[in-house]
């Protein structure tokens, strides 16, 4: 097993409380809350929706697949 740490990914921002992360999904920067159970997006202010989320692995799972390929 291998993996890529892309340094500056979360540039710019820093922990929040009561919030997991930053994470980096496919250049989009997300916030975990456990207590909704859903990710934020501190751009839109706004939680995803599981539609969004799906889409966003998506594309991470189909990038993944082509470099361990």
């Amino acid at each position: 097993m291998s993996y890529t740490v892309i340094p500056n990914a979360c540039e710019g921002y820093g922990k929040r409380k009561g919030l997991e992360g930053p994470f980096n999904f496919s250049g989009v920067v997300l916030y975990y809350d456990a207590r909704e159970g859903k990710y934020y997006n501190p751009k839109s202010d706004f939680y995803m929706e599981k539609d969004d989320m799906d889409a966003l692995n998506e594309q991470f799972y189909n990038h993944f697949k082509k470099v361990c390929a």
